[in-house]
């Protein structure tokens, strides 16, 4: 079995490494290294292709560079790169900031170890991971704001509907009749037409706009 390959940021060494040795017992995972920062993240994306791994875990509050300002500089630079906070903030403010700037997950390091296993799986199959407490949070968060006037076509809101499903991108295809590059085209003309990052981001903007109802 193919397994997806993980890093971990964080500045507490005997946690960073207490995840890591969690992950790589799950079936689909493996650990390529962790990192106690993210400059040492950055460090590492730019020295070799070898580094860059399918999903980062990554903490919040850290020196040097913080789990914001990296996973901004990963949404820039590493766009295929999965970023999914793992954190003890649990403030809205600080989680909405990751979400903003390209994390296409968050959870708790309270969390249980099903469901982190869960989540990854989820990431890396679907193209993102969100609990309902941090969907509400969202939609909390655009309560305040009037949607813009965009015209959709009828094929981009029939990608959307079924990109707010469990379906990966692939299969979003096969169920259009359409090549997985059609699909990929679809994708970046709706984050760029919406102004979104990532498929969290298109989902809400769905059930805001009533495209879809979970």
């Amino acid at each position: 079995m193919i397994k997806y390959s993980v890093v971990i940021v964080d500045d507490h060494t005997l946690l960073s490494q207490a995840i890591a040795a969690m992950v790589n017992t799950f079936e689909k995972f493996k650990v390529l290294y962790t990192c106690k920062n993210g400059q040492e993240l950055v460090d590492k994306f730019s020295s070799s292709a070898k580094f860059i791994p399918d999903v980062v875990l990554m903490d919040i509050n850290m020196p040097i560079m913080n789990g914001i300002e990296t996973t901004q500089w990963i949404s820039e630079h590493h766009e295929g790169v999965n970023v999914m906070a793992l954190s003890v903030e649990d403030e809205d403010t600080t989680i909405l900031k990751m979400l903003k700037v390209g994390a296409i997950g968050y959870l708790l390091k309270d969390t249980e170890k099903a469901v982190l296993e869960r989540a990854l799986t989820e990431i890396v199959e679907n193209g993102f991971y969100h609990t309902k407490n941090v969907t509400n949070l969202l939609m909390k968060s655009l309560s305040g704001h009037e949607p813009e006037e965009i015209k959709l076509k009828e094929r981009e809101i029939t990608f959307m509907r079924y990109a707010c499903s469990e379906l990966t991108y692939k299969e979003v295809a096969d169920r259009m009749c359409l090549s997985p590059k059609t699909i990929d085209g679809y994708r970046d003309v709706l984050f760029t037409k919406l102004n979104v990052k990532n498929r969290v981001g298109l989902v809400m903007y769905a059930i805001k706009n009533k495209i879809y109802t979970p």
